[in-house]
């Protein structure tokens, strides 16, 4: 069974008596690794899944979940569905798609690290806030249907009196 798909059973078979401590032990370690990441930013993390495991004093399979989570952020992804504890990884994280990313997964302790204020500076944080909340905002391709109006359906008929009813 590859790293991957241990993580994936961890995260299938969570029960309500096991969340919290699985949470706790998996958002600490993202902190740690993320903090490392932003204080060594413009420097690539590389190294073999086991040995940065060790380093960050995380189960492999934890370890394995934040690169799963990282992937989408960094420079040149990697194939960490198939790594195992030798597998050689290198994690550059793109700033601003990293902190967009945070925010969408509403991960607050990780996008309210205080190393963002230094690295991408208070508006920049602001424009990206605001441009994930847009991204939310559902918007129609065409105008509404008023009662009214007639109806796109091409009877000729007013909508209220058509497919309105």
């Amino acid at each position: 069974m590859t790293l991957f798909e241990q993580w994936k059973d961890i995260i299938e078979n969570q029960t309500e008596a096991t969340f919290k401590a699985f949470w706790e032990e998996y958002s600490a370690a993202e902190t740690k690794i993320y903090s490392y990441l932003l204080d060594t930013i413009g420097t690539p993390m590389t190294g073999k899944v086991g040995e940065l495991a060790e380093k960050f004093e995380v189960r492999p399979e934890i370890f394995e979940g934040f690169l799963d989570g990282v992937n989408d952020s960094i420079v040149t992804k990697n194939d960490f569905e198939n790594a195992d504890l030798e597998t050689e990884v290198t994690v550059e994280i793109i700033p601003e798609t990293l902190f967009y990313n945070m925010i969408a997964a509403d991960a607050d302790y990780l996008y309210g690290l205080p190393q963002w204020a230094d690295i991408l500076g208070e508006e920049k944080m602001k424009e990206i806030a605001k441009k994930y909340r847009a991204s939310k905002t559902v918007r129609r391709e065409s105008p509404k249907v008023g009662r009214n109006d007639p109806c796109p359906c091409g009877s000729g008929k007013k909508y209220k009196k058509c497919c309105g009813r």
